[in-house]
């Protein structure tokens, strides 16, 4: 079994922004799949799906951001499964715009979802899939505010080819490449 969590903020209001790229990626990567999203169950709605033999499943946590461990911890908890099964879709400050980073342990650098899972899972290692989403133009912008806002429609061509290039990364961690491999054909 092999577990997929985008992190994002349930609502609405969030829908569309820089701080939700995790959502986005699994709605894009469901999409192109063809997988629909179910009620809430685990903290969380999720689809799942049958990859060569494999169950995967698509998980957004309904806990809000700064509690998206939780939902990780369930998950693990209910399926029996290790943290080495799962993969996390989350937003990055300090990537450039359009830019795709598998990383396979680190610290959260201050991004509370990653904190949450850490604390949930008493690990700083497991696989992350980061989203650059750059950084506020201005220094006075409140990085709260930057986060939480939207993408502008220039900005769109960027993340709709990050998007796309993440379906093809998070296929090939499914099938099994490894982080080395990951690394060198999708960070950039």
């Amino acid at each position: 079994m092999k577990f997929i969590f985008g992190l994002g903020n349930i609502g609405v209001k969030y829908d569309g922004t820089r701080h939700n790229i995790g959502f986005m990626a699994l709605d894009h990567y469901a999409q192109t799949h063809q997988l629909s999203f179910t009620g809430t169950k685990l903290y969380a709605q999720a689809a799942d799906t049958v990859v060569d033999g494999e169950r995967v499943f698509l998980v957004k946590p309904t806990t809000y951001m700064n509690d998206s461990g939780q939902a990780v911890r369930a998950f693990l908890d209910f399926y029996g499964a290790h943290i080495d099964d799962v993969l996390i879709l989350v937003d990055d400050m300090d990537l450039p715009l359009g830019k795709l980073r598998f990383r396979q342990r680190g610290s959260a650098g201050g991004h509370n979802g990653l904190k949450s899972i850490m604390v949930h899972t008493d690990t700083q290692a497991f696989l992350r899939l980061k989203f650059g989403v750059g950084h506020p133009q201005h220094e006075k912008q409140a990085v709260i505010n930057y986060v939480l806002g939207k993408f502008s429609p220039a900005e769109m061509k960027l993340v709709d080819d990050m998007l796309t290039r993440s379906d093809e990364a998070i296929d090939a961690w499914i099938a099994g490449a490894d982080v080395a491999d990951l690394s060198n054909r999708y960070n950039g």
